[in-house]
């Protein structure tokens, strides 16, 4: 990520993510939050191991993450999107041919099993193949290495139901 990307998530974000000093302690900055979110989702690090790196608690870190994660989604959500008309698909599909002589391709996908904690009273629902529990974070990129699609699902599910997921969206777009 630039400095100048970062700059423009920072300003898109600061407002829902930051709080205030009190007496009792400094708070913890908006710009400190939105790196911590980031050296986790990049390095997938412990939480302990980034209380080290980043000088903030676990137990702080385990409540930053989430929040900024959704502000995240929530205010990055239209830079996330699959194309709607034919002629988007055609020019996903141009820009792959063009940049990397890969005819006829509308997108690069990847999946990858998230390691997380058993959540309570989740029996087995997110435990995989791989013998730990996990969630399956699904992507689509373009040419260019832009998201035009995310899904994170129970690992019970697999990568089959989040393409079956997948089709069904991609299949309900072609009839509006």
């Amino acid at each position: 990520m630039t400095e100048e990307d970062f700059e423009y998530v920072l300003a898109k974000i600061s407002k829902k993510i930051c709080k205030q000093d009190t007496y009792m302690r400094k708070a913890v900055t908006a710009r400190e939050r939105l790196i911590i979110t980031l050296r986790f989702l990049a390095t997938g690090e412990s939480f302990e191991s980034l209380q080290f790196l980043l000088r903030v608690s676990s137990s702080t870190i385990r409540k930053i993450i989430p929040r900024v994660c959704n502000v995240l989604i929530e205010e990055l959500a239209d830079y996330v999107k699959l194309p709607e008309t034919e002629q988007q698909w055609l020019e996903v599909s141009h820009r792959f041919e063009e940049r990397w002589q890969f005819p006829h391709a509308i997108g690069a996908i990847d999946g990858k099993h998230v390691r997380i904690r058993k959540p309570t009273f989740s029996g087995s629902l997110y435990y995989n193949y791989k013998n730990y529990f996990s969630i399956v974070l699904l992507a689509i990129v373009d040419a260019d290495y832009n998201f035009m699609y995310i899904l994170a699902e129970r690992a019970e599910f697999q990568m089959v139901v989040s393409l079956e997921t997948l089709k069904f969206m991609l299949n309900s777009k072609k009839k509006n």
